[in-house]
Order: structure tokens, then C-alpha cells, then sequence
């Protein structure tokens, strides 16, 4: 399967001195969900940003290595270029405006559309449709929703400007986990009925390898593991280092953070 999005040997310096990707290579294949996994400081977010290219509001560069969507090199785009392309980040941290109302929120997030009045109810129905309890919120103030609906509303916000691939940083992050369920039955609903493209940084490994199609590991910045998401949630490694499961039953979280990662991992 061709690939959708390739990030091909990526190398990422910030500040001009910290080195924080070292030649980093993925591929999204074009209606596919792809996990991001590691730990935090990994680097997931670092590379979802050097897709979007919001590095440089962070003093972020790529210096090596390039990215390309639907065969076009993007790494020189500007985010609004990105956005228009139909590749849309949803950060780290619900980013809503706290001050306008849930509905203020999704409209601002069709600002790149030229949609008639018409076609804007039509984007709003469609958010609607799959958040009914944005619905129910939407005239409600965002920052007094809670956390679960700012996540819904970050999403919905990104799905406003009809975006074909969307890149979703930590969406579990601070969530109860029915919530973190929820959201990630939207997110496969919306690849399955919209064709929408994923790539998803996530630390909780267990639920986004149930969801996602494939996934790549990245520790200190590379990416040292990747395979068919079924076959990383039954791989030893993975169930040890990132589940806190091995073959020989739960072991503690001092135990996997003191254990020697095998030497093929960083060969």
C-alpha cells in the first residue's frame, strides 16, 4: 500500500544545539489509523509538529531528511498551507478558547473553508452527529466544560476544516477511561465513514494499539520498533517495556524502568 504521508529520515535540532529527532521514518498509508508510541519525551509530539510544521514557533528546525503528503514535499509549507492541504494537529492539552462558546469553538475551526451559510450548518449537523453531547454543550462557555468535552471539541474543531488526514497528540491524556474509550470510538468511526487518515501520539499503548492499524515505537527520538498493531500488542518486548506485562505475569513499573533493554533494540 502506498503511502499517504512519509516522513523520510527526519532529524530535528532545537535552539540550534538539542538534538531531538535522530533520522526518524514513518509512513501513513491513506485511510489507515497509525500509533505514535513511546514514553513521554520520546518524541512523538516533536514529530507530529515537524509534520504540521508548527516547529519553528518553538525554536524547532528540520535540518535532515524530508515529508511528503499525497507525493508532494510539505516540510517547507507554512501550518496554514498544511491546513489548507488537509492536514490538521490536534495538540497536546485540549487546546479550546476558553472564552467562546462550544459552538464558537467548531466554527473557528472552518475558517480555511469557503463554506456558504448552508454548507456550514452542514459541517456543524455532521460534528453534531458524531458528539451528540457537543450538542447538548454547545452553547455552554468551553472552559467550563469538562475535560472530555474540550477533547470532543478540539476533534470536532479539526473536523470542521474537512481534513484528510488529522494528526491527534495525546488524546487520552488526563482522561477517565471510559472517556479515552469514547473518544477513541469516534476517532475509528471517522476513519471507517469519513475516510479520515490518523496519526495518533499516544502513551497509552493498550488502547491505541486496539485501535489503530500499525504503530511505531520511538525511544530517545528514533523509532526502534514498528509493526502490524496486532503483532506489537502480542510481542514480549512491548507487553514488558510499555504494558507492564511479561510472559512470567505483571511486573512493577521499578522493575520494567530498571531493566536492560535488549541490545537488538538499539542497534
Amino acid at each position: 500500500m502506498s503511502a499517504y504521508l512519509s516522513v523520510n529520515n527526519v532529524e530535528v535540532i532545537y535552539d540550534h544545539v538539542i538534538l531531538v529527532l535522530k533520522g526518524v521514518s514513518l509512513e501513513v498509508p491513506q485511510g489507515k489509523i497509525v500509533a505514535l508510541l513511546g514514553a513521554n519525551g520520546a518524541g512523538k509530539s516533536t514529530t507530529l509538529k515537524a509534520i504540521s510544521n508548527l516547529l519553528r514557533a518553538e525554536r524547532g528546525e528540520v535540518t535532515k531528511g524530508n515529508i511528503e503528503f499525497q507525493g508532494r514535499r510539505v516540510d517547507q509549507m507554512t501550518p496554514n498551507e498544511m491546513v489548507k492541504g488537509g492536514v490538521i494537529q490536534v495538540m497536546e492539552g485540549r487546546h479550546c478558547f476558553a472564552h467562546l462558546t462550544i459552538e464558537e469553538n467548531l466554527l473557528t475551526g472552518a475558517y480555511t473553508q469557503p463554506l456558504s451559510r448552508a454548507q456550514l450548518k452542514q459541517s456543524l449537523e455532521k460534528v453534531y452527529e458524531y458528539f451528540p453531547r457537543l450538542k447538548q454543550r454547545r452553547s455552554s462557555q468551553a472552559g467550563y466544560t469538562s475535560g472530555g468535552e474540550q477533547q470532543m471539541t478540539a476533534i470536532g474543531r479539526a473536523l470542521m476544516a474537512n481534513p484528510q488526514m488529522i494528526l491527534l497528540d495525546e488524546p487520552s491524556m488526563g482522561l477517565a477511561p471510559q472517556i479515552v474509550e469514547e473518544i477513541f470510538e469516534i476517532v475509528k468511526d471517522l476513519n471507517s465513514r469519513e475516510k479520515v487518515s490518523f496519526l495518533l501520539a499516544e502513551q497509552n499503548t493498550m488502547v491505541a494499539l486496539r485501535y489503530a492499524d500499525f504503530g511505531y515505537i520511538l525511544e530517545n527520538g528514533r523509532v526502534v520498533m514498528e509493526g502490524d498493531a496486532a503483532d506489537l500488542r502480542s510481542n514480549e518486548d512491548v507487553k514488558e517495556f510499555y504494558l507492564g506485562l511479561s510472559s512470567h505475569g505483571r511486573k512493577s513499573f521499578r522493575d520494567i524502568k530498571h531493566y536492560r533493554r535488549r541490545k537488538r533494540w538499539l542497534a
